[in-house]
C-alpha cells in the first residue's frame, strides 16, 4: 500500500484529499507545516509527497529545495493556487516531479499520483532496497545526491535535465521514443507534439558530450556511453 505525505493547511482540503486517497487504496499523513514536511519527507517513510507552496510558516519552494537539496528521493507534486508560468517553471526546474494547480479534479491528481509511483517503483532494486547510485560506462549518477560525475568531472544539471539523465541511465542502451520520455520526465503537462525533449537533449549533449546521446531517427533517443 502506498503512503501519501499532504503538506497542507487548508483543512477543508486536507479532508477532501484523505477522503480520495484512501476510498483509492492510499495511506496519507498530514504535514501541516514546513518544518514538519521536511522531517516526515527525510524520514524515507513515504513514497510521494504533495506538497503546497503557500505554507504558513515557510514557502514551498523553500522546502522543496531543502528537500532536494539533503537528498530526498522520493515523487514530489506541487499541489498550489499559484497558477503564474514562472512559479511552476520554479516548482519544475527545482525538483517537483508534476505541478498541479488549485482547483484541480481528483481524477486528474489522482492519475498523475499513480504515473509518480509507477515511474519511481520502475527503478532498478537490490534486495528490495531503491539503489542510490547508476552507472554507465564512465558516467554515474547518485540518485539520492544528485550529483553526476563523468570521468571524474562533476556535472552540474539542473532538475528537469537530470531526471531526463535519469531515466535514460536506468534504460542503458535502450531506444527511448520522445513520448516515453515526455510521460516518464514530464508527465501530463506537455503536448505529446512538443518539441521540449529535444531541447533537452540539445542541454545534456552541450554539458556531456554530442557523443552520450545518440539520436535514433524516426524513433528517439538512447544512451551510448564508453567505458
Amino acid at each position: 500500500m502506498n503512503r501519501i505525505l499532504i503538506t497542507e493547511d487548508e483543512p477543508r482540503i486536507v479532508s477532501f484529499l484523505e477522503k480520495g486517497l484512501k476510498a483509492n487504496g492510499f495511506t496519507t499523513t498530514v504535514a501541516k507545516d514546513a518544518k514538519e514536511a521536511i522531517n516526515l519527507a527525510l524520514s524515507d517513510n513515504f513514497d510521494l509527497l504533495l506538497l503546497d507552496l503557500g505554507l504558513p510558516t515557510q514557502d514551498g519552494l523553500e522546502v522543496l529545495e531543502q528537500l532536494r537539496g539533503q537528498g530526498a528521493s522520493l515523487p514530489i507534486i506541487i499541489l498550489t493556487a499559484r497558477d503564474d508560468i514562472n512559479d511552476k517553471l520554479a516548482g519544475l526546474e527545482g525538483g517537483a516531479d508534476d505541478y498541479v494547480t488549485k482547483p484541480f479534479r481528483f481524477e486528474e491528481l489522482l492519475a498523475r499520483i499513480r504515473l509518480r509511483l509507477r515511474a519511481a517503483q520502475s527503478q532498478p532494486h537490490t534486495n528490495n532496497e531503491v539503489v542510490n547510485q547508476l552507472q554507465v560506462g564512465n558516467l554515474l549518477l547518485n540518485i539520492h545526491t544528485r550529483k553526476v560525475i563523468l570521468e571524474g568531472q562533476e556535472i552540474d544539471l539542473p532538475a528537469k535535465e537530470f531526471s531526463l539523465l535519469e531515466t535514460f541511465m536506468s534504460h542503458p542502451q535502450q531506444v527511448m521514443t520522445r513520448e516515453q520520455l515526455l510521460d516518464r520526465v514530464w508527465g501530463f503537462d506537455y503536448d505529446p507534439g512538443s518539441n521540449i525533449v529535444d531541447v533537452y537533449v540539445g542541454y545534456l549533449r552541450k554539458k556531456l558530450g554530442n557523443n552520450v546521446i545518440k539520436t535514433v531517427r524516426g524513433v528517439g533517443y538512447c544512451l551510448s556511453v564508453t567505458d
